[in-house]
């Protein structure tokens, strides 16, 4: 047999072998609240913790959480360090070409967030400093709209968002239901200007990764998804975090 074949078949049987395990390995950036992050216990929770914990339950497997930064989810995927990333990840043109995704399991924007009062419309931060995750759609979203725009890398949402409080910068991009809850302990910040809404960045949704050749994975997760959906378990969880 010829050895590229062989290999190709090697592959495919081990992709299909991983569907099969009992255990579902999902990488995460655990410092994103409401979808995930540590509790006082030293936990991980979140929405994206108890939707793959009810998503496992369905399909009768174990889940395991396992810490990464979110800029190495992909690369974790495609070497096959896990099975599943489910981070509050943005199913983009450019991801799918190196990641499969499940069906959208949130429906997501992103908005700007800074004093409150101090800015009245986003072009008076042209010459300021935005913080934004590395990695993540918004700082694409600003790189690519707005090249001329300044812009500080953090490797955690909440690290921008420690700056914005002593004023190392001037506004922090992110997603909207991460923002509300952080605005919740900090009303003296606001958003600004309307929610970004671009279908190439942000308007599909979050969803699971999967490794690309693991279609028979991501087909599994998308049927639990289907029936969590139909019996109520995921309406459950949406209340629980964010009602």
């Amino acid at each position: 047999m010829n050895k590229g074949i062989l290999l190709i078949l090697v592959m495919l049987l081990s992709v299909s072998s991983l569907a099969q395990a009992k255990e579902i390995r999902f990488a995460m950036e655990a410092t994103y609240p409401p979808f995930e992050f540590t509790d006082s216990n030293n936990q991980v929770v979140g929405f994206d913790v108890d939707l793959a914990k009810a998503l496992c339950e369905q399909l009768q497997k174990k889940c395991s959480f396992h810490i990464q930064s979110f800029d190495s989810l992909i690369a974790s995927l495609k070497f096959r360090r896990f099975d599943a990333a489910i981070s509050g990840m943005d199913i983009t043109p450019e991801r799918e070409k190196q990641v499969l995704f499940s069906q959208p399991y949130y429906e997501n924007a992103a908005v700007f967030v800074t004093e409150k009062g101090k800015f009245s419309s986003f072009e008076q931060l042209a010459k300021l400093k935005i913080g934004i995750q590395n990695g993540s759609t918004h700082q694409k979203y600003i790189h690519d709209n707005f090249p001329k725009q300044a812009t500080v890398p953090y490797t955690s949402v909440q690290h921008a968002f420690i700056d914005l409080e002593n004023g190392r910068i001037d506004a922090v991009f992110g997603d909207t239901a991460v923002i509300n809850q952080w605005l919740v302990k900090s009303p003296e910040y606001a958003p600004l200007g309307d929610l970004v809404k671009d279908v190439n960045y942000f308007g599909r949704g979050y969803g699971i990764a999967v490794n690309r050749q693991n279609v028979e994975l991501r087909d599994q997760l998308n049927q639990a998804l289907d029936q969590i959906k139909v019996n109520g378990v995921y309406q459950q969880i949406h209340q629980r975090w964010f009602n």
